[in-house]
């Protein structure tokens, strides 16, 4: 605790506030399409209203959590597989060992225990992002007021749902900076294998994060 516990709120900020422009940026944009394409798909066929119930459900359930994961694999994910590959390659790893520092304790750990807590709030802003963006978009560009909206959103609602989206994106998050620690504490060589750990990292951080999308949807769901 007296190792890793006051590195872990600056690795908190690194991995989650610093995150938090590119994920809302990306929710935002994903709930204009969402809403968009549900109006193309249900007009004459749905009522209109039902433009919220799949901007919330998909936003919370899917694309809100995954495409996060899948954005932070590439810039959480390769920061540290990069940061500790170097350390690695240039025996800093190895003087922390020789100061009697653990290097687990002190590398590993409080960027193990921040992409847990800060994962699942980046995934909740982008939701509320995800679904503000929706409902602006239903109302400037589709023949849609707020009331009809929120009755969308309302119709389908279950709070699990918040529940399900979060501890999907805590899964992500552990998976995403454990995978990068890994490739980079077993970086070997110079420049080039750090290079060849950091896109390690990301492939692999990003299909673990689509089999774990399968997974907690067969046993949550």
């Amino acid at each position: 605790m007296r190792t890793w516990g006051a590195l872990l709120v600056g690795q908190m900020a690194r991995l989650g506030v610093d995150s938090l422009p590119i994920a809302l940026f990306i929710a935002a944009f994903t709930g204009i399409v969402l809403a968009l394409q549900a109006s193309y798909t249900f007009t004459g066929a749905i009522p209109l209203y039902f433009v919220g119930v799949l901007v919330q459900k998909t936003m919370i359930l899917e694309l809100g959590p995954v495409l996060t994961g899948l954005t932070l694999a590439g810039r959480v994910g390769a920061n540290i597989a990069a940061e500790l590959g170097t350390m690695r390659v240039t025996e800093q790893i190895d003087a922390l060992e020789t100061l009697a520092y653990d290097p687990i304790s002190y590398l590993v750990v409080p960027r193990l225990l921040a992409g847990l807590l800060m994962f699942p709030v980046v995934v909740a802003f982008a939701n509320a992002m995800g679904v503000l963006a929706g409902w602006l978009t239903a109302i400037n560009l589709l023949d849609l007021s707020t009331p009809e909206f929120v009755r969308g959103l309302r119709l389908f609602f279950r709070p699990f749902d918040v529940e399900f989206s979060l501890i999907k994106s805590a899964s992500f998050g552990l998976v995403v900076t454990a995978i990068g620690c890994f490739f980079g504490f077993t970086t070997l060589g110079g420049a080039e294998a750090v290079g060849r750990s950091t896109t390690r990292a990301v492939v692999v951080s990003s299909m673990l994060i689509l089999v774990l999308d399968a997974f907690w949807a067969a046993v949550l769901l």
